[in-house]
């Protein structure tokens, strides 16, 4: 059955998950700040809103992916967010907000009678254009049930908890472990090269071994070795994504000894290599330390 959505946030992550919908046969209305942003949308019959308030106040459950927690919550709560508008009934947050920022939006929204699902995604890019993405939906079941084949357009959904602030948990504790995963295998990669091991006959040995990880079975084939460094995740956004997790742990009473490691080594690439830097561009920072470049050949 169409349905009309709202829409806020049609970038990298978001303009591909808003297509899906407009695949599926819904009508939307959306809103970035980027007009060039919205153009592609545009031409395929997406209404353009003015702010995110225009948006609120035109469909009744409307989604947003936004890079960082206050965007979210400014989007959701300032006078002229979401919580101002005339139509809205359901916030669908695909964003990586963190559990105690969704927590308080969501309870805000509450009293105006406004539900949230807490829905946070993983896969990348790619899993957004391909419409593959972990989606870790978290809300009451009657809500979740409700929305689920609308969430289907974007990939493999779950339904993680009835809380708001459990999916964000759930995509915390995810991309904590890509972030180690890509930080030591280029570690160890870096090392082998250094004592003189090939660094494709690395990730083979690796891949068909125990160490295997998400970082050797894709990112060094296809971001690292080319040094294309073209992954399509920003180190701003990981080390954000670490950070969120390692305070949402200290908060929760739980050591991340591995964990705090991680967060030092992801807080020295964002400084060093800026934070529009890809992830992959981590290995960069270890080359430079050893003194050897990793690419086929070495």
């Amino acid at each position: 059955m169409s349905e009309h959505f709202g829409f806020i946030g049609v970038g990298r992550m978001g303009g591909p998950l808003a297509g899906h919908l407009i695949d599926a046969g819904h009508a939307l209305t959306i809103f970035d700040i980027d007009q060039a942003a919205m153009a592609p949308l545009a031409a395929r019959g997406a209404k353009l809103a003015r702010s995110a308030l225009d948006v609120a106040s035109a469909a009744e459950a409307v989604f947003v992916s936004l890079p960082t927690p206050d965007i979210v919550r400014a989007v959701a709560l300032d006078a002229d967010g979401l919580i101002a508008g005339k139509r809205i009934k359901t916030f669908i947050d695909l964003s990586t907000t963190g559990p105690r920022t969704i927590g308080a939006i969501a309870a805000a929204l509450e009293k105006r009678g406004i539900a949230t699902i807490d829905s946070p995604v993983s896969g990348g890019i790619a899993g957004a254009k391909k419409a593959t993405l972990a989606v870790m939906a978290a809300c009451p079941r009657a809500l979740f049930e409700r929305f689920e084949p609308i969430l289907k357009c974007f990939g493999r959904v779950f339904h993680v908890g009835e809380r708001p602030g459990m999916g964000q948990t759930m995509k915390l504790a995810n991309n904590l472990l890509s972030a180690t995963a890509i930080a030591i295998s280029s570690e160890a990669v870096v090392m082998g090269v250094k004592a003189g091991l090939d660094p494709r006959m690395m990730i083979d040995v690796i891949n068909a071994g125990s160490g295997r990880n998400t970082a050797t079975e894709d990112k060094f084939t296809r971001a690292i070795f080319p040094r294309s460094f073209d992954f399509g995740f920003t180190t701003g956004l990981m080390y954000k994504d670490v950070r969120l997790c390692l305070e949402e742990a200290e908060a929760l009473g739980v050591p991340m000894w591995v964990g705090s490691a991680v967060r030092q080594l992801w807080q020295f690439a964002n400084n060093a290599l800026g934070p529009s830097s890809d992830i992959t561009q981590i290995i960069q920072c270890i080359e430079e330390w050893a003194g050897v470049e990793v690419k086929s050949g070495n």
